[in-house]
């Protein structure tokens, strides 16, 4: 295969990634037999985490405030909270809560970055809050989940941790390390690792779907009330994000926001899966990730064409 057809490849990726979500929610939705897949969630996962921060150059860590960066981390162990108050105000039944709260808990979409710089803003500060709180949630995860669902959800903290390392630690901990050790080796494929890490939320999203297809074709009145919430989530996210960074730059004020108002879904949707959920709590993420695909490129056009 030539270098023009993998970068072709990619752009199409790239450049229409909220359709090919839509596509494969709809492939999950019509051919319930894809969840079958549903084993190979974390592998798939942990592809898409490691694709991800091979891009995480040493310099960017560098280049960021301090202050910033704990402004978001503060409100970001938050987001559970408001999640788990947005599902009891919605009156959702104890597994859609629980989706909730992981939801809220989990990294801020891998894509995070890239809408951040697409949006004009501080892309080194929304990278750094990524790893941070990829690092973080082997602890936020398995707490907010012990102390705001309690036995309402019947699962072993131990085996969230053991996802969480398998998933999202490990793979992040690598790349990186790797990207340290051969920087001008790992950087000349810079352009390809966020295609690859679009194509694993492609596959994750169209399994969960399809794990989900039966209730959300007859999920009526909780679909409803399940899309509600994520747009509440997602958007206060959003709010809150710009209203904290009231005194910081322009850039980092777009960083902050994005980085709080966008969740990653399919972290959530796999995290739910292997930790032993039932399977309707991950109706959450599937709805939120379509969600929270469409209005984070609405925001970053308006962001941009607002400069």
């Amino acid at each position: 295969m030539s270098a023009s057809t993998v970068t072709r490849g990619a752009a199409l990726v790239d450049d229409y990634l909220l359709l090919w979500v839509l596509l494969s929610v709809a492939v999950g939705l019509g051919v319930p037999s894809v969840a079958v897949l549903t084993p190979l969630s974390t592998p798939i996962l942990a592809v898409m985490i490691g694709a991800v921060s091979l891009t995480l150059a040493p310099d960017r860590f560098r280049q960021i405030r301090g202050r910033a960066l704990v402004v978001i981390l503060v409100v970001q162990t938050g987001m559970p909270l408001l999640a788990f108050t947005i599902a009891r105000l919605l009156t959702l039944n104890p597994a859609l809560t629980a989706g909730f709260v992981v939801l809220g808990a989990v990294t801020p979409e891998l894509v995070t970055p890239t809408m951040t710089e697409l949006s004009g803003g501080d892309t080194a500060l929304s990278t750094v809050v990524l790893v941070v709180v990829g690092l973080g949630t082997l602890v936020l995860v398995p707490g907010v989940v012990t102390v705001l669902l309690g036995e309402s959800v019947p699962v072993e903290p131990g085996l969230i941790v053991e996802q969480l390392l398998l998933a999202v630690v490990i793979p992040m901990t690598l790349a990186v390390a790797a990207r340290y050790r051969w920087p001008a080796r790992i950087g000349q494929y810079d352009e390809f690792y966020p295609s690859v890490s679009g194509l694993m939320v492609i596959l994750i999203i169209g399994i969960v779907a399809a794990a989900n297809a039966s209730l959300i074709r007859d999920g009526g009145n909780i679909l409803v009330l399940v899309a509600a919430g994520a747009v509440v989530l997602n958007g206060s996210g959003y709010v809150v994000g710009w209203l904290v960074s009231w005194q910081f730059p322009r850039d980092e004020r777009i960083a902050a926001t994005l980085s709080i108002g966008m969740r990653d879904f399919a972290v959530a949707a796999t995290l739910l899966v292997g930790a032993g959920f039932p399977t309707a709590a991950t109706l959450p993420a599937v709805v939120f990730g379509i969600i929270e695909m469409t209005t984070s490129a609405g925001l970053a056009k308006w962001f941009r064409s607002s400069q």
